[in-house]
């Protein structure tokens, strides 16, 4: 059916108006990730020049034409595109023209059928294996002083830059592809009805408003903007208003550019992460594995604000255990990872283990971060 036979029995709303399971959601910082699926052993000094531009992919999705500018959300979102920002409206009205309703992306970003149970190893399965070290090995060996340097900056060790980056993108094979304004587009103004439509609806409109903003900045066609079925962007999956506020220029060539740009991208994950609570002077393990008491006092205590705000003597007075001797003087919380019909697994993480969960607040995403920025540094040591 046509989107435009669709609309008629569309609630009034969406005229008038108009993201972690694997991730359980996408954070709103970065949102949803785009799907994820050799080097000289010796560590060589390196140029750092962005490497050629290779030719933009074709989108995933052909799009479905429909006229957004008649939509009087869309009409009322220009009108504040000109008046807070001073667009002209002309132009303006000619890139919403070319804008693609994409169904694909609706239906991607509804959420998982209720029922299905959760399971960390299989999760984890898809993350920790051979084609993902391998690449990280690569990429670090090639990024050597660049790390080392973001390491230095921010104190977000290494291990922790390279697991993210090859989480959410397998380090650029996976970046996504969908043009941005599409999907962006799409979500603001026709988002599935879910309980959370309206604050999503405005999420993803914020997003839009940022994915104008940012093409102007960086002085570049909006449509060449591909990223995830949400609207995530480059190596490191930023949403538009992540890339302008964390987004780094550190190779001082006067744009982010987070698709290009391996000083950018290194250097904007470590700024995201230092700003978002990174403690570089904790050290030791990001997270402890624990023991639960039968009787479920610490039930409440699972992954309560994300925040590490408990003390160990708070959490053995609901139950909770570590297996090791926990620093003196650090808070942490309480992490599950539910493995389906097997034991739950239950984990003490620290300031920083939360950290990585306001890139995506996913406890299986920030622990596949871990594990595997750990499985790269162990085979980079090893050659």
């Amino acid at each position: 059916m046509k989107l435009t036979q669709r609309l008629k029995s569309f609630p009034p709303l969406l005229l008038a108006c108009a993201l972690l399971a694997a991730p359980a959601s996408a954070q709103d910082s970065t949102a949803a990730s785009a799907s994820s699926k050799p080097a000289p052993k010796k560590v060589a000094k390196k140029s750092h020049k962005k490497p050629a531009k290779k030719a933009a992919p074709k989108t995933d999705y052909v799009g479905e034409a429909v006229n957004f500018g008649e939509w009087k959300a869309v009409g009322d979102f220009a009108a504040m595109m000109v008046a807070k920002h001073g667009f002209e409206r002309s132009a303006l009205d000619a890139t919403i023209a070319q804008i693609r309703f994409v169904d694909s992306a609706v239906q991607l970003v509804k959420p998982a059928p209720p029922g299905k149970p959760k399971n960390w190893q299989a999760y984890r399965a898809l993350f920790i294996e051979p084609v993902r070290i391998k690449a990280g090995v690569s990429f670090w060996n090639d990024n050597a002083e660049l790390i080392a340097k973001a390491e230095a900056k921010y104190g977000v060790p290494g291990e922790i830059i390279v697991g993210i980056l090859g989480v959410e993108t397998v380090y650029g094979r996976n970046t996504g592809r969908f043009r941005v304004l599409d999907a962006l587009t799409t979500l603001a103004f026709a988002y599935p009805e879910t309980p959370n439509r309206a604050a999503r609806m405005d999420f993803f409109r914020d997003e839009l408003e940022q994915a104008l903003l940012l093409a102007r900045q960086e002085k570049i066609d909006p449509f060449t903007l591909l990223g995830s079925f949400a609207g995530a962007v480059g190596m490191p999956q930023f949403m538009p208003s992540s890339v302008l506020q964390f987004g780094v220029d550190a190779d001082g060539d006067g744009i982010i550019d987070l698709r290009n740009s391996p000083a950018d991208i290194i250097y904007s994950v470590a700024h995201y992460l230092a700003t978002h609570g990174w403690d570089a002077k904790a050290t030791g393990p990001i997270a402890y594995p624990a023991n639960v008491s039968p009787n479920k006092a610490w039930e409440g205590l699972i992954g309560k604000d994300l925040v590490a705000n408990l003390s160990a003597e708070q959490l053995q007075a609901a139950g909770v255990v570590a297996n090791k001797p926990l620093p003196e003087g650090m808070t942490f919380g309480l992490v599950d990872l539910q493995n389906g019909a097997e034991a739950t697994e239950f984990w003490l993480g620290n300031a920083n283990f939360f950290a990585i969960t306001q890139y995506n607040r996913s406890f299986f995403y920030a622990m596949s971060v871990i594990e595997l920025g750990r499985a790269v540094r162990e085979q980079r040591e090893t050659r």
